[in-house]
């Protein structure tokens, strides 16, 4: 819809979900590979200065320590759907003579 949720404002009963979403992992990877080491201040909406990596890991909860098990599990996902479209191109004809 547009939102990005952070993981520490989703209900404890829903953040199961929130691992099991491919997009969740990229975003993941994303913002931390790229600001996760930055520690420069940021002007926060309240008036008051945060280091972005402490807004990162405060407000969504990201890491840059993180980065490795990310790589892995955005990896895992990316093989998962060419295997799974790999079979299903196999094994699904829908070609009737």
């Amino acid at each position: 819809g547009g939102f990005i949720i952070p993981r520490p404002k989703i209900p404890v009963w829903w953040r199961w979900y929130y691992w099991a979403c491919p997009v969740a992992w990229t975003l993941y990877g994303l913002l931390a590979s790229q600001f996760g080491d930055y520690d420069t201040p940021m002007m926060k909406t309240d008036g008051t200065e945060e280091a972005l990596n402490k807004f990162l890991k405060n407000y969504f909860g990201f890491r840059h320590s993180f980065l490795g098990p990310v790589a892995v599990v955005t990896a895992g996902w990316s093989i998962l759907f060419a295997f799974i479209f790999a079979f299903s191109i196999k094994k699904l004809n829908f070609q009737s003579r």
